[in-house]
C-alpha cells in the first residue's frame, strides 16, 4: 500500500511538472540599437528564428536607404537636392509614406508636416545640432519654402515638388514605418505572436502567453530624468507611438525651447502639453498622430482625437512633476474593455 501511495506521488508530481512545461513560454528576443535609438524584439516561438538578426536588418536597411535624413545618399536626400517641378520616380516604400504624410497633413490641417525639415535645421534640432535663436527675418524665409502642399504626387509612383529649397524630413514617420516593416516580415514567417519597440514606438500581435489576450504596453510618465511608466495598456494586433517634448530641448537665456516645431509658427510649441501616446491599427499612423497632436498641443490635439476617434492619453502640466492625464473617449473605452 506504501509502496503504491509512493508511486501515486510520484505521478501526480510528473503531470505537475508537465503542466507547468506546458505553460511556460519560449521566446525569442533580439536587441540592438537603431535610428539614434533602441530597439527590442520579442516572439513567442518554441523554435530558434532562422537568420532572425539578418531579417531585422534588412527592414532596417531599407528604412535607412529610403527615408533616413542623416544617410547622405539616401532615397529621401537626393529628392531633398532635386530641382522643382521635375517628376521625380521614387520608391514604393517612399510613396507609400508620402501617400500617409499627405493624408495626415490634410487630417490635421497642416500640423503634421514633414517638410518642416529646414526649420529643424535652423533651430538646432536636426543634423545641425548648433542651438539657437533665429531672428523674425530666418523664421519667414524658411517658412516660405514649407508646406505638404508644396508636394505634388503623381500616378505610378512619380513626384514632384514645387519649390527646390523644399526639403523632407521623415523622422516622424519614418521609425513607426521600420515597426511595420518588422511586423510584415515576422507575419510573413509564419509568426503571429510578438512585440516590437524601436525607442517606445510599439506594435504588438497576437498574446504574450497561452493565458493571456495581448501584451502589457507601459505607458511612460514625462520625466526629464528617469525611464518610469505611468501604468500599462493591454494591446493585441495594434500599435502605440508616443511623442514628448519633455526630454529633447535647450535654454537659451533661460527660455527653454522644445523640439515640436509648430509648423504654422516656424517656431517651437508653447503649450502644456507634455506628452501624447496614440493607439492605431499600425505603428506608421501612431507616429504621424502623436508628432501631429503635439505639434497642436492639449486642447486643439484632444479635438482633433475625438474628430478621428482616436484612443489618445495624453499628458498635460506646465510641470513633468505634476501633468495631468486626459483621455480622448476612445482611449477610455480602450481601457475600460480591459476591466
Amino acid at each position: 500500500m506504501k509502496l503504491f501511495s509512493i508511486f501515486l506521488f510520484f505521478i501526480a508530481l510528473f503531470i505537475g511538472i508537465l503542466f507547468v512545461s506546458q505553460q511556460k513560454q519560449n521566446y525569442q528576443v533580439l536587441r540592438g540599437y537603431v535610428f539614434g535609438t533602441y530597439y527590442v524584439i520579442k516572439v513567442r516561438t518554441d523554435a530558434p528564428i532562422k537568420d532572425f538578426a539578418s531579417m531585422v536588418d534588412t527592414q532596417f536597411d531599407k528604412v535607412n536607404a529610403h527615408l533616413s535624413v542623416f544617410e547622405p545618399k539616401s532615397e529621401v536626400n537626393l529628392f531633398n537636392q532635386s530641382a522643382s517641378f521635375k517628376n521625380i520616380q521614387v520608391s514604393a516604400d517612399l510613396y507609400q509614406i508620402l501617400e500617409a504624410s499627405q493624408k495626415i497633413y490634410i487630417q490635421s490641417d497642416g500640423f503634421f508636416d514633414p517638410t518642416v525639415g529646414p526649420l529643424i535645421e535652423l533651430w538646432g534640432f536636426g543634423v545641425n545640432k548648433e542651438h539657437k535663436v533665429p531672428d523674425d527675418a530666418q523664421i519667414k524665409k524658411t517658412l516660405s519654402s514649407v508646406g505638404f502642399n508644396k508636394i505634388v504626387l503623381l500616378p505610378h509612383s512619380y513626384v514632384m515638388k514645387k519649390s527646390t529649397n523644399l526639403n523632407l524630413n521623415l523622422s516622424a514617420i519614418a521609425k513607426g514605418y521600420a515597426v511595420d516593416l518588422v511586423a510584415k516580415a515576422l507575419h510573413e514567417h509564419g509568426y503571429q505572436n510578438f512585440l516590437i519597440d524601436i525607442g517606445g514606438e510599439i506594435y504588438a500581435a497576437g498574446s504574450r502567453n497561452i493565458k493571456e489576450q495581448g501584451w502589457n504596453i507601459g505607458i511612460a510618465a514625462p520625466s526629464e530624468s528617469d525611464y518610469r511608466n505611468s501604468f500599462a495598456v493591454t494591446i493585441s494586433n495594434m500599435a502605440v507611438a508616443t511623442s514628448g517634448n519633455y526630454r529633447n530641448f535647450y535654454y537659451i537665456n533661460g527660455q527653454k525651447f522644445a523640439h515640436t516645431i509648430n509648423p504654422k509658427t516656424g517656431a517651437p510649441v508653447k503649450h502644456h502639453l507634455l506628452s501624447v501616446s496614440v493607439f492605431a491599427p499600425n505603428c506608421m499612423l501612431a507616429d504621424a498622430y502623436a508628432t501631429a497632436i503635439m505639434a497642436m498641443g492639449e486642447k486643439t490635439g484632444l479635438d482633433f482625437a475625438e474628430k478621428l476617434q482616436l484612443p489618445v492619453i495624453l499628458f498635460v502640466g506646465g510641470d513633468v512633476q505634476n501633468a495631468e492625464i486626459v483621455y480622448s473617449s476612445a482611449a477610455k473605452l480602450l481601457l475600460e474593455n480591459q476591466k
